[in-house]
């Protein structure tokens, strides 16, 4: 049914209306009470799978940028998600890049953004988190407001640690996307271990300390990705989110035309499929599967599902192929990844 009917009327929208447009329609017909009938059709009862000391109820989660705010947190748990992660969220609100900012290409079935962490800001989105009603895992992705210089960068982090801490499973630090001016800078080793270690220090002195897992981006060197295992042992975080989404646009179907006319942003979908496991796979034998990784990116099937959790995945989250593919991919997913276990 989505794809022979919703995704090609919503296809005739722009992305980032189209995406308003699910969020609405999902928020009025969760508040008239359809969430049972979602239930009924997209989830299943899953195997609990215990990762960074957190039970989480199922391998697959919705990645961070779909739902930033926490618009939709009490339907998630309807379509087959074990976990989600909202943001990025920034210490204070910001209306992220101009329009248009968000990008389909049909032919490569991937997508480009450049949102620049677009968000309502930790207050509010914590003021949402506290009225939760779903036990859903739920993982907070937090970053930089665009205008925080890097030297004050830690702080942005920090707050953003203490508004959420209360109301978050997990947290994510993001240094790693590709639409906030020179935020891949703090991927270096030196800025991202002041960042990591001063970050897991609020939380030892919490009576509740959280796993913090940091996402990295796919064009790293190995060079750098050793530096990265040893950075997360160092600093003592419970694991790595792999991978955000890549500036490399060598390999697409789409006319070099047409990518000129959309100009910059980060690429995710079926085009980072090699590299986001490769990544996974690199860091995993590295490590010595010493600490969790999550894998996201390119799961638009079970067997691509299935491919990140060989290459040393424990849980895979899910974005462009929930676009392209639909909410039934998720229960597919979770069946077929539990057949394994």
């Amino acid at each position: 049914m989505y794809k022979l009917l919703l995704k090609p009327l919503l296809f005739c929208f722009s992305p980032e209306k189209a995406h308003h447009l699910v969020f609405n329609t999902l928020k009025t017909l969760t508040s008239l009470g359809f969430k049972p009938f979602f239930k009924l059709f997209y989830s299943r009862k899953n195997k609990t799978v215990t990762v960074a000391g957190i039970d989480f109820p199922g391998r697959v989660g919705l990645a961070a940028g779909f739902d930033k705010n926490a618009l939709l947190l009490n339907a998630w748990d309807a379509f087959g998600f074990g976990f989600i992660e909202l943001g990025t969220v920034t210490p204070l609100g910001q209306e992220g890049n101009p329009k248009p900012r968000l990008f389909r290409l049909v032919e490569d079935e991937a997508i480009i953004n450049r949102m620049g962490f677009n968000n309502d800001g930790a207050d509010v989105v914590a003021k949402r988190l506290s009225k939760r009603k779903t036990k859903i895992i739920v993982g907070g992705n937090i970053g930089k407001n665009k205008l925080t210089p890097n030297e004050d960068a830690l702080n942005d982090y920090e707050i953003c640690f203490n508004k959420l801490y209360p109301y978050v499973d997990y947290f994510v630090v993001n240094v790693s996307s590709p639409n906030t001016p020179g935020l891949r800078e703090l991927q270096e080793k030196e800025p991202l271990l002041r960042i990591l270690s001063a970050v897991q220090t609020l939380n030892k002195h919490t009576q509740n300390p959280k796993p913090i897992f940091l996402k990295i981006a796919p064009d790293l060197t190995n060079s750098q990705l050793d530096d990265i295992v040893d950075i997360v042992t160092e600093a003592n975080i419970a694991g790595v989110i792999a991978t955000n989404t890549t500036i490399d646009k060598s390999a697409l179907k789409t006319s070099e035309k047409e990518i000129e006319n959309i100009g910059a942003g980060g690429l995710s979908g079926k085009p980072l499929k090699s590299r986001s496991t490769e990544v996974i796979r690199y860091i995993h034998t590295k490590s010595k599967g010493s600490f969790p990784i999550i894998g996201v990116g390119v799961i638009y099937s079970a067997a691509y599902a299935v491919e990140k959790i060989e290459a040393g995945a424990s849980l895979v989250q899910v974005y462009s192929g929930f676009i392209y593919e639909g909410p039934a991919l998720v229960k597919k997913i979770s069946k077929t990844l539990d057949k394994r276990a």
